[in-house]
């Protein structure tokens, strides 16, 4: 058997080691970015829904920012934090590199265009104080995108300066919210989406104007309020029709320390973001204090039981945060002409499969062939690369163990 086929075949193997089939009426899936609320001041804040949700699954810190002053280190910005949950990719990947939100790479599918690709029949919603959120980072109805399309939106309202007048003091945010969480949940309860994307804005704002403060306090303490609205719509669902729902919250970044207003660089207040979810099987990287932004969407594919093709899970940067994985953490070590790649070995009794591919052609919608380096058992954490490798310039290596696969790039700076 030719390695490539062979790569194709051990990860369709894995793939479909949680692949089960689907039962789309039952699995349905809420996600809320509130925006830019370090841990810290959550941890300190009166959040009774939020610790309702942790209660019944678990609360966790986190990170997000890629490999600090790697290939995939991306930046602490909000558009940025956004597309790497939706994509499960960092910004080298998925192209969004500020707000502006320029060039998204579409070829790098949303957690939206996953579930449409596979059941056109879902139903999807979002619920934004930001419109680009949908026009620009789902890309809803653009060519690139396969005209993806969302059966219910409610955004926009900060375009509408007549109803909505943009105070100074940035209240006009706080009523927006406020309109998106009602909405959201009235037709959470009503509709019940498969899957759902909540946006809440206005603490953001707060901790830009304020930083640590008793505005954001109060700022945070209405977005538990709001999460609730949105948790009440859940509970009704889960007790009124015996649906298997999973929510998951969580902020985009965090901010810069003292004062806490700002962010966007790689200190570790403003990589260092926090989870919480309803979901009870959660692993033990969720609670390790190393579990990133992109470890949302592989959480999301798993609970939905998709089967993803071959490669596009080799794209991805996360691993999954609920059930049982294999390995995580790769990484490359060594010198540039004697490298190794590694990686943190879950479970030990397993072997782990380590291949390798010279292109990127997968960014501009190509396919990169793998080709087979050799198998080792993972509780060895590492595997020598040959020196015909560790030369190149530019590689991928992905290893492949029985529950999920990682990856890791070479880019050697010009």
């Amino acid at each position: 058997m030719e390695s490539s086929v062979l790569f194709r075949f051990l990860l369709f193997s894995v793939i479909h080691l949680w692949a089960l089939p689907i039962f789309s009426q039952e699995k349905k899936l809420v996600f809320i970015i509130l925006d830019g609320i370090p841990a810290s001041e959550l941890e300190r804040a009166e959040t009774p829904n939020l610790d309702q949700i942790a209660g019944i699954g678990g609360y966790a810190r986190a990170f997000t920012g890629g490999k600090k002053e790697g290939y995939s280190q991306t930046p602490t910005i909000s558009a940025v934090g956004y597309n790497s949950l939706l994509t499960g990719t960092w910004a080298n990947k998925h192209n969004v590199w500020g707000n502006g939100i320029e060039a998204p790479n579409y070829h790098y599918w949303t957690i939206f265009r996953f579930l449409k690709e596979a059941r056109p029949d879902a139903k999807t919603a979002i619920f934004s104080t930001w419109q680009d959120n949908r026009t620009k980072l789902l890309g809803e109805s653009l060519a690139e995108t396969n005209f993806l399309k969302l059966d219910k939106s409610f955004d926009g309202l900060e375009l509408d300066t007549l109803t909505y007048p943009h105070d100074e003091d940035h209240l006009y945010i706080r009523d927006i919210d406020q309109k998106v969480a009602e909405n959201a949940a009235d037709y959470l309860r009503d509709a019940g989406p498969d899957l759902s994307w909540v946006y809440l804005q206005f603490t953001d704002d707060m901790g830009h104007r304020h930083g640590k403060s008793a505005q954001l306090d109060e700022a945070i303490r209405l977005a538990d309020a709001q999460v609730g609205k949105v948790w009440e719509a859940v509970q009704y669902r889960q007790m009124e029709y015996g649906e298997d729902w999973m929510i998951w919250i969580t902020t985009d970044h965090g901010r810069k320390e003292p004062e806490g207003k700002d962010h966007g660089g790689q200190s570790d207040s403003e990589r260092e973001i926090w989870m919480v979810t309803n979901a009870k099987n959660l692993n033990e990287r969720f609670y390790s204090g190393k579990a990133a932004m992109v470890d949302i969407l592989p959480s999301f594919l798993r609970f939905f039981n998709l089967v993803v093709k071959e490669e596009r899970e080799a794209e991805l940067d996360g691993v999954s945060l609920i059930g049982n994985i294999s390995i995580e953490n790769a990484d490359l070590s060594g010198k540039k002409k004697n490298q190794k790649v590694v990686w943190r070995p879950v479970d030990d009794s397993e072997k782990v499969s380590i291949y390798w591919s010279p292109t990127h052609h997968f960014s501009k919608g190509g396919f990169d062939e793998y080709m087979l380096l050799g198998e080792v058992g993972a509780a060895t954490g590492s595997y020598d690369l040959p020196l015909w490798i560790s030369k190149k310039k530019f590689f991928k290596i992905l290893i492949v163990g029985e529950r999920n696969s990682l990856n890791v790039w070479k880019l050697s700076k010009k």
